[in-house]
């Protein structure tokens, strides 16, 4: 069990975050912030779903290189791409090359484009209405909820690839759906 650890800013963060250097400001800065729009919540659905099986930071660490291969997680655009397209990702090297999953971002950009209120505001209608108690350590934090396989279920039903519900759980956490920085973590106590 690993509780709050402390950073060489002397601040308290959630342990995961100082593993790595590239983990600190995505830590502070993003994870479980929401987030703005219908595009900035499909480049972190996509990115979720890529990240199924890896690790996280091979995906942060890759996400400029994702962002230009996928037009900046346009949903409109993403939605268009062709065979050609998928061709193209696969020769790209900065970007993790899995057909099934560059085939399901194709599929999702265009499952998301037919939402009739958006994606964002599809995905926030499954947020818990009462906030679940702040873990204290890294064993108090789910890997998924009744709210995600609620989501996952519906994502599914729409056509969406790649969304079970710890990967819906994952994106809830990434898009401040939820917040499961730890108790003693700066950011639950203020840093948002």
């Amino acid at each position: 069990m690993s509780e709050a650890a402390l950073g060489p800013d002397g601040r308290l963060r959630c342990p995961w975050a100082l593993s790595a250097a590239d983990y600190v400001s995505y830590h502070d800065d993003e994870w479980g912030r929401p987030v703005a729009d219908d595009d900035a919540m499909f480049e972190r659905l996509t990115l979720e779903a890529f990240q199924s099986g890896l690790s996280w930071l091979v995906i942060l660490r890759k996400r400029p290189a994702f962002r230009a291969a996928f037009d900046g997680f346009r949903i409109e655009r993403v939605a268009r791409y062709t065979d050609r397209d998928v061709e193209r990702l696969l020769g790209d090297s900065g970007i993790v090359r899995n057909r099934a999953k560059i085939e399901a971002a194709i599929a999702n950009a265009r499952a998301a484009a037919e939402l009739p209120h958006g994606l964002h505001a599809h995905l926030k209608s499954f947020a818990p209405t009462e906030p679940h108690p702040a873990p204290r350590t890294t064993a108090d934090v789910r890997s998924s909820s009744p709210e995600s396989v609620a989501m996952a279920k519906d994502l599914r039903r729409r056509n969406f690839r790649f969304v079970g519900s710890v990967t819906g759980y994952a994106l809830m956490q990434a898009t401040g759906l939820v917040d499961d920085h730890l108790a003693d973590c700066w950011c639950r106590r203020g840093g948002h």
